[in-house]
């Protein structure tokens, strides 16, 4: 027994009916018809179904914003370490705000020039390394603190760092600042 295609109507987003074959492959267009709006649904279903993927995916790539922090974080003290004031500069916002032991530099000019003078003695002064090390759930700001370090090794303050995430992927210190460890005193006699 052979059964005959049927043909069946279904309403484009026009609300115009469209004449379909029903073929034992699936849809097709009927002859002289426009192009069917099925096919072009299933084209969407997949377009949809892809950016839904991707929405999916975004809170993960947000938690490992923290890790593009941490390495920026470590770049950037590694630059100080190697004394390349060039490239350590180029990690700064335009508006960053640096708060140092007596003042605080406004921008990026003023940070510059206040930190120019740290990069003089061929031995870094100083460094640091972030511990702990967060971003907000957009994953575009950025923390990291940790302690700092004397020539000797010795721990002399703590800094905190906030960046701010760029369009283009890369990380900018915005604020920084730091406390000093307290010290006590050994007397001598």
């Amino acid at each position: 027994m052979v059964i005959a295609d049927r043909v069946c109507f279904v309403h484009d987003l026009r609300m115009k009916r469209l004449p379909l074959v029903s073929m034992s492959r699936g849809l097709t267009r009927a002859v002289g018809s426009p192009a069917t709006p099925m096919l072009n649904a299933s084209r969407n279903m997949k377009r949809n179904l892809c950016l839904l993927l991707l929405v999916l995916a975004l809170p993960a790539s947000a938690a490992d914003r923290a890790e593009e922090v941490r390495a920026t974080e470590i770049a950037f003290a590694k630059a100080f370490a190697d004394r390349d004031a060039k490239k350590f500069f180029l990690y700064l916002a335009d508006d960053a705000q640096f708060l140092g032991r007596r003042n605080t530099m406004h921008g990026k000019q003023e940070v510059i020039a206040g930190w120019s003078e740290f990069f003089k003695p061929a031995v870094a002064p100083f460094r640091w390394q972030p511990e702990r090390v967060v971003t907000n759930t957009a994953g575009d700001l950025g923390f990291s603190s940790g302690p700092v370090f004397d020539e000797a090794g010795a721990q002399i303050g703590t800094f905190t760092s906030t960046w701010v995430r760029q369009l283009d992927g890369s990380w900018k210190i915005l604020f920084d600042g730091g406390s000093a460890c307290q010290t006590t005193k050994q007397s001598t006699k």
